[in-house]
């Protein structure tokens, strides 16, 4: 009796033709000269939706044609070598790629319905409060920790006075985790913490304004094994609040954290699914290539 994963990757695979498919130990794969996604790229109720984005910088172009639901309430990986495109299409999603001047997006993202490269978005302001970042390397600003947390909501006019101000401030750091650890220490510099710690500060930093939606850029790569697994059990919590976007060069942590992965290569989104699925029976073989360490 064939599996749930064989049929799926018949039923893929099916849809190409015998120049566009290659068999490998038995099963059908999308042939490597193929790039037009694999996998269904929609999910019920989106709290993000992409269309045919491609990412310019100058006259060389960077990512092509992808098209990407994201999904509330879960976490989703996007894997793929040095180069590949994850960078700059999560980028994307909050208008980052707006401070590099030779740098143009076309296509379509929107969020709840709402186009965030329309001409009413000019200030994006409020879109990264919505969809938060984390970056790769932990940058606290040079204030105390109860000031790093407390800066976005005072901009945002989301605490009337120091009461609510506190409230904001406490259950940030409860939800990242952090308040234990910190709750004697506000008034001292978040530049002080270990580094696991700051980069927890920086995610308290992110839901401190209530967004929507995460993004995470390698939020682990310059972390110890001990803070990395502590990062990884708080995007598991906060996944049940937010949809969160996590670019990872390590497939083990994407495995481990996300329920669906996305695998792009030079600009492509080659193959979307369900995690387990990518990681075990991929339809592409340049996902299949690469999550078995034929290049990297």
């Amino acid at each position: 009796m064939r599996d749930e994963y064989s049929a799926a990757t018949e039923e893929i695979t099916g849809h190409f033709s015998e120049n566009e498919s290659t068999e490998i130990r038995g099963r059908q794969l999308v042939s490597r000269d193929h790039r037009k996604t694999v996998g269904d790229i929609k999910v019920d109720n989106p709290r993000i939706q992409c269309r045919d984005v491609s990412v310019f910088y100058a006259d060389k172009q960077a990512l092509f044609n992808v098209s990407l639901d994201i999904a509330r309430n879960e976490v989703i990986a996007m894997i793929g070598p040095s180069g590949c495109g994850k960078s700059t299409f999560l980028r994307c999603l909050n208008r980052m790629n707006d401070t590099i001047d030779i740098c143009r997006v076309t296509g379509q993202i929107t969020m709840d319905g709402v186009d965030i490269y329309a001409r009413a978005m000019d200030d994006v302001v409020p879109l990264r409060a919505k969809v938060g970042m984390v970056f790769q390397k932990p940058n606290p600003f040079p204030k105390s920790v109860y000031d790093n947390i407390a800066y976005g909501p005072k901009i945002h006019g989301l605490a009337n006075n120091r009461c609510e101000l506190d409230e904001i401030v406490e259950t940030s750091l409860k939800k990242a985790g952090l308040w234990k650890e910190v709750k004697d220490r506000l008034n001292l510099p978040g530049t002080g913490l270990s580094g696991g710690q700051q980069q927890r500060l920086c995610i308290a930093r992110a839901i401190a304004v209530s967004p929507e939606v995460i993004l995470m850029d390698e939020p682990c790569s310059a972390l110890d094994p001990i803070a990395t697994a502590r990062i990884e059990d708080l995007i598991d919590e906060l996944s049940r609040q937010y949809a969160i976007v996590i670019v990872t060069h390590s497939m083990q942590q994407a495995a481990r954290v996300s329920q669906r992965t996305a695998y792009f290569h030079l600009g492509y989104l080659i193959e979307v699914g369900d995690t387990k699925q990518i990681f075990t029976i991929p339809h592409h073989q340049l996902t299949e290539d690469y999550i078995t360490g034929r290049f990297g």
